[in-house]
């Protein structure tokens, strides 16, 4: 058994080094100009778990956004766990916001800003440097099968299809997948439930083309205005969301874990003011955050474009119009159903005067996770060990597309990652605490081992 607090001590420096140049590539899946940056990232990636000892490493799935695909020296008898995790990164959009440059980590008070350092760079590294602390010994005491691709934040287009023809992938004895915080500071947390989503761009057109606002205003339809007329039928000022059907299919939390949630220590004061940032929190007023958050759907505007949105006055009429939005999804909804109600809804909001179009743009269904089985007991012990307390079972309001198909092989799948709730993901000044990071190769570390069936 190693001693996985002496390793950490010992070799820091070195592993803080290693993390700022992972963190250096720009992995942005969502545009095609980082395409490159992704496969880069996909190649650190490689070449550093083969350097670790991987006795097969691949990169599968195509010349772009590759699946990350690594083996440990094979330990007959011994468990098989999977580690899914991916080397995509958000946009850093906009740049002006950041107090450091998003693609060159700056270490401040404790943390290490950039983007991916929590989302899920920082979190990968962290498990990826417990496979070499209890390797330090000679020989991990598990077989370990690493998952980590480029599209997690694009849709996972090219891992679900290298699934579909590789199950096999998946097959083992436990899925580990740390892309989430602790509920708190010292609070770690598992999460036993994920929001589905659809994600859609809804276009609605008026006019052939854009008209002059003097000549035609009074008179020409905007497809400006009539898509936010169409939009505002979605969704109540109450927060009701206005699909036809859309909550026949949500399960209730039970009664045992509506009251966990409220013993979870949670000032929603201090929440509204530091974490969310807004002069008031909105929803369905009746229900608590935590049910707002993780067992009720949402619909979001993301974006409106269309017309004249430069700098300077154009005095147009627009033809067209497009929001992107999405609708979080919870247990039992399917993303397949949420999706024709959807479309029927649009259609049935848009005047006779517009034509409304809705392109589904990626969906996942929402997941419930079974706490009983025995590797959930070990990452509770393993975080008990190293935190002094062990993992509160939490839902998440957030989406990881991926998650079904990594349990289709019938391995229980354990969510829980080393972030903060403060740390930005998805934001400008995203973070991740050095603390955490290190924290995180003792706890993967001990769950490894934990596993292996090491005292």
């Amino acid at each position: 058994m190693t001693d996985l607090s002496r390793f950490v001590a010992s070799e820091r420096t070195r592993m803080l080094d290693e993390l700022k140049a992972f963190l250096r590539i720009p992995s942005v899946s969502t545009t095609p100009e980082h395409t490159d940056d992704c496969r880069r990232a996909a190649e650190w990636l490689s070449n550093h778990l083969r350097n670790l000892g991987c006795g097969r490493v691949e990169l599968l799935g195509g010349e772009h956004h590759p699946v990350v695909c690594a083996e440990s020296t094979p330990a007959p008898g011994h468990p098989t766990i999977v580690v899914y995790g991916h080397y995509d990164v958000q946009p850093a959009d906009p740049l002006a916001l950041w107090r450091s440059p998003p693609f060159e980590p700056t270490e401040r008070d404790g943390n290490l800003y950039a983007r991916g350092a929590t989302d899920d760079k920082g979190q990968v590294f962290a498990i990826i440097k417990a496979f070499e602390a209890v390797g330090a010994n000679g020989g991990v005491p598990v077989n370990l099968r690493f998952l980590i691709e480029g599209q997690e934040e694009s849709g996972s287009g090219v891992l679900f299809e290298l699934l579909q023809h590789r199950p096999d992938l998946v097959r083992g004895d436990a899925v580990l997948v740390a892309d989430m915080p602790y509920y708190a500071p010292g609070w770690p947390a598992v999460e036993v439930g994920l929001r589905g989503m659809v994600y859609a761009e809804i276009t609605v057109r008026t006019l052939e083309g854009d008209l002059h606002s003097g000549l035609y205003g009074g008179v020409a339809p905007n497809a400006h205005e009539t898509l936010v007329a169409l939009l505002a039928k979605l969704k109540s000022p109450d927060g009701r969301i206005r699909i036809p059907g859309l909550y026949d299919a949500v399960a209730k939390p039970g009664k045992e874990e509506r009251e966990a949630w409220k013993q979870l220590p949670f000032d929603e004061e201090r929440y509204r003011r530091e974490e969310v940032g807004a002069k008031a929190l909105t929803g369905l007023a009746r229900y608590s955050v935590f049910e707002r958050l993780w067992a009720l759907p949402t619909f979001e505007i993301h974006g409106i474009t269309g017309g004249f949105t430069g700098v300077g006055a154009k005095t147009v009429i627009p033809a067209e119009a497009t929001a992107k939005v999405s609708l979080r999804l919870v247990p039992d909804q399917r993303a397949d159903t949420v999706v024709d109600q959807l479309m029927h809804a649009v259609a049935s909001a848009a005047p006779p005067y517009a034509d409304a179009s809705v392109r589904i743009l990626s969906k996942a269904d929402p997941v419930l996770l079974d706490v009983g089985s025995a590797p959930f007991g070990l990452i509770d012990r393993a975080f008990q060990e190293v935190e002094g307390r062990r993992p509160v079972p939490i839902r998440s309001g957030g989406s990881i597309p991926v998650v079904p198909a990594l349990a289709a092989g019938g391995a229980p799948v354990v969510m829980a990652g080393i972030g903060l709730p403060d740390d930005r993901l998805h934001a400008p000044n995203e973070k991740i605490a050095l603390d955490q990071v290190f924290k995180g190769v003792r706890v993967f570390g001990r769950f490894f081992e934990l596993m292996a069936g090491l005292e």
